[in-house]
């Protein structure tokens, strides 16, 4: 019995830094590379209201601006937060329309740091995306 208390404690204290989250997604060691994001359309012309997730670890509310007056394709300044109202990441967001699907791109000082692919839905557009793999583990702004 004791034993099985000195184990249990042990391993409590290494798990401990793994429960911890990460101060970024995009430093995130075990977390999967898929994300999910669904903007709307807010009130104010211009503006996407987003709620993201990051595999299955990560997620919160977002705000897209910059946008054009009407529909989704354009190019945006969004920013998200985590569910705790903490800030997570800022990017500039570029929404391309070709038939019926979205292509989405995520940047970074220049560069492309994650790419998507989506839908419209009844709710707004709806897109599924990863992380660029040479930037996985880079910070954002």
């Amino acid at each position: 019995m004791r034993r099985s208390i000195v184990h249990m404690v042990f391993l409590t204290f290494l798990l401990l830094p793994l429960l911890a989250a990460p101060a970024s997604p995009a430093q995130a060691q075990n977390v999967s590379n898929i994300g999910f994001v669904l903007y709307t359309k807010s009130y104010a012309p211009g503006t996407l209201n987003a709620r993201w997730m990051y595999g299955n670890k990560y997620s919160g509310p977002g705000i897209a601006t910059g946008g054009p007056k009407e529909g989704f394709a354009g190019k945006y300044h969004v920013r998200y937060f985590y569910d705790s109202g903490e800030f997570s990441d800022e990017y500039d967001l570029l929404i391309e329309k070709n038939g019926d699907n979205y292509k989405v791109s995520w940047i970074s000082n220049g560069k492309v740091v994650a790419e998507g692919t989506g839908m419209e839905v009844k709710e707004g557009l709806a897109v599924g995306w990863r992380r660029v793999a040479d930037q996985i583990g880079a910070s954002s702004n």
